[in-house]
């Protein structure tokens, strides 16, 4: 399953497009799903932009789409740092009625955050100087360790049973 742009896609592009000017930064996609997010900054004239997934099938679709993607478990395959790192990532908690391949892009762990918490602790030595994250979290989220991230909200849309915030961080 790929995970298709929703409610949280279409907030991070909003968030993006206001926020990501510089069409000469690197921009990095930890997780490209369908690959809504790069597509839509290409289309904004941005041209260095690449991202990763775990999901050999969402790699797939988006090589096939022309975007500069390859398969990572987090930063694990990737060499590189960035002037802007994208996440948007799984960050539910466990619900044990949802299936395993559907789980792989909604679920953060038990409490949603240790995911997003793998990826902050990674995330750092990916950033070039005076980088910028941005991660997208959810109120059903807990136990989030923003480390020593300095971090300011840009957005935030409130569902029916959660409201899911865009943040910037910075070392």
């Amino acid at each position: 399953m790929i995970y298709v742009p929703a409610e949280d896609s279409y907030l991070m592009a909003e968030i993006l497009e206001k926020n990501l000017l510089d069409k000469k930064f690197k921009i990095f996609e930890m997780g490209v799903g369908s690959g809504y997010l790069l597509e839509s900054l290409k289309k904004r004239g941005f041209e260095s932009l690449s991202g990763v997934d775990i999901n050999k099938e969402a790699v797939g679709l988006c090589r096939k789409k022309g975007l500069d993607i390859f398969y990572s478990d987090l930063f694990s395959n990737v060499n590189e740092k960035f002037d802007a790192i994208i996440f948007n990532p799984p960050y539910l908690p466990k619900d044990l009625r949802e299936d395993d391949e559907s789980s792989l892009a909604t679920t953060g762990g038990k409490k949603g955050s240790e995911v997003i918490n793998e990826f902050l602790s990674q995330a750092r030595k990916h950033l070039l100087p005076n980088g910028k994250i941005f991660l997208l979290v959810s109120s059903l989220t807990s136990g989030i360790k923003w480390l020593d991230y300095k971090k300011k909200i840009l957005g935030e849309k409130k569902l029916f049973f959660e409201k899911l915030e865009v943040w910037e961080l910075s070392l």
